[in-house]
Formats: C-alpha cells, structure tokens, sequence
C-alpha cells in the first residue's frame, strides 16, 4: 500500500492536515526561535550507535519496571494537555491505547477528561501530572482526587512559574478551553483582548513562588510517590534528591518554556551521574524513533515519555492512531536492539553510543 504509514513521523504530517491552524500550532509549536525545540530532535541524531556482532538475539526482551510497575517497554505516554482539541474522544482514546500497549500513560493536569473519567475508561497503571496554581487548594482537590482514582504517581511539573512565550498561539490568539478537571472549582476564562488566551490565563494562575520547600507541602497531602518534571542540571537533580523525590525526568517542557536551554538527550548523562541511580530518570523532549530510545537508555535512562507523536497519532487516526505511534517506536527499539547486539535492556550500556563529547574527549 502506498499510504502505509511507515515512521513515527509521517503522524506529523496528517496531523496537520486534520487540525485547525490554531490547534495544531498549539500542539507542534515551542518557545520564541524554537531552537530547543529542534534540538530536542537534532542532538538524538547527533549521536552514533556502537553494535556489537555475533551475540545471540534470538530473544529480545523490552519489558522494564518503573516504581514497581512492569511496562511492556521503556516508552511511557509524556503529559501533553487538551486531547480533544486533538481528536473527539480525547484523552480517552489516549488512554485505552496506552492500557492496549501495557505502559503508563501521564495525565495532564490540562486534560480535556477528568482524572475520573480516564480512570474509569480502562484498567491500567497512570501517574497524574501537576501544575501548582496560585490557589494551593486546586493541587489538594486534584492530588487527592488522583490518588482515591487510582493513579499510582505524582508527576510535578516544575518549569513553568510562568508560561512561555509561544508565538504562535500568540498570532492565533488560542483559546483555552474550560480545562474538565477545574470544573466547579475554577474557570479559565480570562479577560484579553490581545494575544494569547492560555498566555493570559497561565499568567494569572500560575504560583511563581513555587519553590523546593515546597515539596515538603507536596508530600505532605498525598502518600503517592513524587517524579519532579523539568529538571536539566546536575544541581536540581541534587536537590530534588535531597528532597525525597522518588523520580527525576529530564525535560524541557518539549521546547515550549525557556527558549535556548539545552536539548534534554545532551543533559541527561550529567543528571544520571549526580543522581546515582538511587531514583529512575525518565526522560522526554525529540524522541521519535527506537534508535533515540536506545540512545536514551545508554545514556542512563531508565525509559522515555513520547509527547506531540502521540498527540499527532490521536488526531490522525484516534486510538489506533496512538496504538500505531507507540507498537512502532516498540518495534524499532526491539530491531535496534538486535543489530546492536543487546537481547536484553541490561545489556545495552554506554558503550553502545559514542557522543560529540566522546569524539572531542579522544581528540585531547
């Protein structure tokens, strides 16, 4: 068949064909030039793949654990907001894929279905990701709400005291829809008469004095154990160890905050040295085949989050949209695997990858 969809990537181009302008610049845009954005996706190719030959991969095993839970694979689904901007049954549809592919799947904060309604949907293990308003009781409304559902995480996201500067959604003046997990509690109508909605709506509710001591609080409110989202440095990866988080992702809010940051493939090594492998590093931002799954977990991941590609498979082809994104970037991980040498994710080691840090450092 010549339409047959053959790469992760070709998602991005129906993608676009099926959305409104507005929406699907709100899904694929980031920061200001973008230039985290693309590097996020260039830095993955800028690393070579090291195979070894003549090693028995008759097998190959992909299954892995994060915080006791077994996954089919290392490929988790990132937090990404308002799927139904995306497709009709949105996060939903996101979900059953994600129980379908036997991974975990984060729920937005942003999410067009209650924490409730996803959690009835199907029977999976999901984690709930948390932004922390102005109003420090919306985080205590929904953290308990996720943990008396069923959601077995709390994916802090900790990058964003204040929105970035999306261009985009600045010229097509987006509209935040009214966000399903803030009704009866909050409305996200806001007052502008320029820009961007969700710029002007982020501004007025988002907490800019969240801070470390802050996970103290955090914990105090829920027995779930904490990932903190957004880190990028071997300084904040210490802190939030020293803070009791129970996970760390690397992450740069897939280009969407602070333009210019370093793409999170280039980073994460530094972090899962500072964090010692005490906790799981996860890692999200440019992963859009098996190859940069690979790389990630030679790089010391212990999985990676798949964030606009799942978005792009929901609006292309609903759930069997997502099912597809997610069994190809399995598949490919699994081929790599194997002309790499590695029948198990054990094997895979720093050895495998060789990094422009790697090419400078043999040139000394």
């Amino acid at each position: 068949m010549a339409d047959e969809i053959v790469s992760v990537n070709e998602f991005q181009v129906l993608a676009r064909q099926a959305l409104p302008k507005m929406y699907y610049d709100f899904y694929a845009g980031g920061a200001e030039d973008e230039h985290t954005l693309k590097k996020n996706v260039q830095e993955f190719q800028r690393i070579i793949l090291q195979p070894r030959v003549l090693v028995d991969v008759s097998n190959i095993a992909m299954s892995t654990n994060i915080l006791g839970y077994t996954i089919s694979a290392p490929i988790m689904i990132a937090p990404t907001a308002m799927h139904k901007l995306a497709h009709p049954e949105g996060e939903l549809a996101t979900a059953r894929a994600a129980a379908a592919c036997n991974t975990i799947m984060i729920l937005s904060f942003s999410a067009s279905a209650s924490v409730e309604e996803v959690a009835s949907s199907c029977n999976a293990v999901r984690f709930f990701q948390l932004y922390v308003y102005k109003r420090r009781d919306i985080a205590v409304n929904l953290v308990q709400r996720a943990e008396k559902s069923g959601y077995k995480a709390i994916v802090l996201t900790s990058d964003t005291p204040r929105l970035g500067r999306r261009e985009a959604d600045i010229k097509n003046k987006m509209i935040v829809p009214q966000l399903k997990n803030l009704e009866g509690l909050m409305s996200t109508e806001v007052a502008s008469d320029k820009g961007s909605n969700l710029e002007a709506y982020a501004n007025e509710t988002m907490d800019p004095s969240l801070s470390w001591r802050d996970i103290a609080w955090l914990k105090s409110i829920t027995n779930l154990p904490i990932l903190i989202k957004g880190i990028l440095t071997r300084e904040d990866a210490t802190k939030a160890m020293e803070v009791g988080a129970a996970g760390i992702i690397v992450s740069n809010h897939g280009g969407r905050q602070l333009d210019y940051t370093p793409a999170t493939i280039s980073v994460l090594e530094e972090v899962v040295q500072a964090v010692g492998r005490k906790v799981p590093v996860l890692l999200d931002g440019g992963v859009r085949r098996g190859t940069d799954v690979f790389k990630a977990l030679a790089l010391g991941a212990q999985a990676v989050l798949v964030g606009r590609p799942v978005i792009y498979g929901l609006a292309a082809k609903g759930e069997a949209g997502v099912r597809k994104v997610m069994h190809m970037l399995k598949d490919e991980l699994e081929l790599t695997m194997a002309l790499a040498g590695c029948p198990t994710l054990k094997d895979i080691s720093r050895s495998h990858v060789r990094t422009d840090r790697d090419r400078l450092q043999s040139l000394l």
